[in-house]
């Protein structure tokens, strides 16, 4: 008898997610193959949830369009440019100067960075310590979290991961948390002082805003970008993630003075009608391309579904003011979560904005984690029992880390549910800590 083939996909909880099995959606639930209905709390890419009817109805208006590629004009595109201007950025608008349009976050890095390279003649890239940028391309060379090198982790212990091709520089990461176990950052001026020999000829630095549970601080991104311009690197703003509302504001960076030569965005830009991404040039960045060409191709960015789901998401957010709304939560999350980090010894530190939080449990140093283990991580384990409890969490692959990132439609009564289930899914790490003890 013949083998099925492997399908081979990123085990976010690792050593459970295999045991999930999602066959519908609707709102901010998953349906899972057993009938049970859970809080979807895990999934940055869904920032309308699951069959939003404004997006359901963009996506069957699309279906008969035609299959126009990048290389071809199609009017759409360029409509769906200016909507994003005037909804998103009509308070910075010199930062939207040109636009092109990727298939995920992890492409628009790497176009956003090579981009750098060629308009700076210059090779390295600089990152901050435990940065996430994607898994493939210069995206991969500047992420920096170990369990997400690219490469083999064997289950009986030991690790083979892709050696860099690249230079990368690693400022120091920010280290405060507005709830518990935050340490002082590096002062403002120390911190300049640092990025400025770090960007001594190099092409750029980016700047993501929630990974590995690292939230900046504004006096963090703007003695960072102070830095870049003294030393002519150009800033990208890594908003993949926390991009459309996420953190509370359109984009994080606004929460700081300064503002990025160039933005990169992902996950939720089409509504997670289906992959997308864009490399969001600054006026100033795009007279620097003037009577050149951009010399990059691929055959569907910028496909008519994808420009369907971002139109409709962009109508969905200003309609319904999402980025007001997850500002609104965060006092929702925040004072759940002070609750839950008093009431739970295992957990060492919490921290996040509007609607993506992140709660680090006390074990071993992530430096250290490669996924080389063979059994379920503590991190897992705890979303596993949350799972038992009615919401789905993720680990983003870590040991002792869990995010919470539900969909921007959220309502405060499945907010609260949310908690409920971590706090439940929380109680087998206060477990397996008392069992360390002495």
């Amino acid at each position: 008898m013949s083998r099925r083939p492997l399908l081979l996909f990123s085990d976010f909880n690792i050593g459970r997610s295999a045991d999930v099995s999602i066959v519908g959606g609707e709102g901010v639930h998953f349906v899972l193959e057993d009938g049970r209905r859970v809080i979807d709390g895990s999934d940055t890419g869904a920032a309308l949830g699951h069959a939003h009817p404004d997006i359901v109805a963009a996506i069957h208006a699309t279906a008969d369009a035609p299959i126009v590629n990048d290389g071809w004009y199609y009017r759409d595109r360029e409509e769906a440019i200016s909507e994003l201007a005037s909804v998103a950025f009509p308070e910075d608008p010199d930062l939207i100067g040109a636009v092109r349009f990727c298939m995920s976050g992890s492409e628009a890095n790497d176009l956003a960075m090579s981009l750098c390279q060629a308009l700076t003649g210059r090779k390295v890239l600089v990152t901050r310590e435990r940065a996430y940028h994607g898994g493939s391309g210069l995206a991969r060379e500047v992420t920096v979290q170990p369990q997400w090198h690219g490469g083999l982790s064997a289950a009986h212990g030991g690790s083979r991961p892709v050696p860099r091709g690249a230079a990368v520089r690693q400022l120091p990461k920010p280290n405060g948390a507005r709830i518990v176990g935050g340490e002082p950052d590096v002062p403002p001026a120390q911190l300049a002082a640092v990025a400025v020999d770090m960007l001594q000829e190099a092409a750029c630095v980016i700047l993501d805003y929630s990974q590995g549970g690292v939230y900046h601080s504004a006096d963090y991104q703007d003695a960072v970008a102070a830095a870049a311009a003294r030393t002519g690197a150009l800033w990208i703003a890594d908003e993949v993630v926390t991009g459309f509302g996420r953190t509370g504001s359109w984009f994080a960076f606004q929460q700081g003075a300064s503002r990025p030569d160039i933005v990169t965005l992902g996950k939720p830009l089409a509504g997670g009608a289906c992959p997308a991404g864009a490399v969001i040039l600054s006026q100033r960045i795009a007279d620097q391309l003037e009577g050149q060409r951009w010399q990059t191709f691929s055959t569907f960015r910028g496909h008519p579904i994808m420009v369907a789901g971002l139109r409709a998401h962009l109508r969905v957010q200003q309609r319904d003011g999402l980025a007001q709304h997850a500002q609104e939560l965060d006092s929702v999350f925040f004072t759940g979560l002070t609750e839950i980090a008093a009431s739970h010894p295992a957990v060492s530190r919490v921290d996040g904005r509007g609607t993506h939080w992140t709660i680090e449990l006390h074990g071993p140093d992530w430096r250290d984690w490669y996924a080389d283990v063979a059994d379920a991580p503590l991190a897992a384990r705890v979303a596993a029992a949350a799972l038992d409890a009615g919401a789905l969490i993720g680990t983003s692959g870590e040991q002792t880390s869990l995010f919470l990132a539900p969909p921007l439609i959220i309502g405060e009564d499945d907010a609260l549910r949310l908690l409920e289930a971590l706090d439940a899914g929380l109680a087998v790490a206060d477990a397996e800590l008392k069992s360390r003890q002495p």
